[in-house]
């Protein structure tokens, strides 16, 4: 399952235009930076700061504020790494679609957005790929290139499963 599949020569215009679109999607601000809603201490300390009113006291730094004379608080960053596993259905019902595109290239399109997306914000995306059984499975990785990758999977997606519909 390492090595890529091609996509057919008249389709990678259309894989360029899904990038460059769906590229201009992924930074647009409505996206945001989706940042954790649970708010908490995080994984990593960015910092020591004088204490402020309002501050939440379990996060004084005991040792720095009795060396010091007066109290600070450890600041951490919010982390958090994703990873984002897209699952497309490869089956024969793929095959047509509406007259605006084949179902097919709307799967990429809308893969490649995820992709992107993710990828934006440093998250790790992979892909499975599936008809009545997992035909192919991509491994998460970070970087354009690797969400390239997943775009071309999905659009060069044949089903091998005799079952499929």
């Amino acid at each position: 399952m390492s090595s890529d599949r091609e996509v057919p020569k008249d389709l990678f215009s259309k894989l360029r235009l899904i990038e460059v679109t769906t590229r201009k999607l992924s930074t647009a601000e409505l996206f945001g930076n989706y940042r954790s809603v649970i708010k908490g201490q995080g994984l990593a300390f960015r910092e020591v700061r004088p204490y402020l009113p309002g501050d939440d006291t379990r996060r004084i730094d005991w040792n720095v504020s009795a060396r010091m004379n007066e109290p600070f608080v450890k600041v951490f960053t919010e982390e958090r790494e994703m990873t984002v596993m897209l699952l497309v259905d490869v089956s024969r019902s793929l095959v047509f679609g509406t007259e605006r595109a084949p179902k097919t290239e709307v799967a990429a399109e809308i893969c490649a957005l995820c992709a992107f997306s993710a990828i934006k914000h440093g998250d790790r995306v992979g892909l499975v790929l599936v008809s009545d059984i997992v035909e192919r499975i991509v491994r998460p990785k970070r970087g354009d290139k690797h969400a390239m990758r997943v775009v071309r999977e999905v659009f060069a997606a044949k089903p091998v499963s005799p079952g499929t519909n």
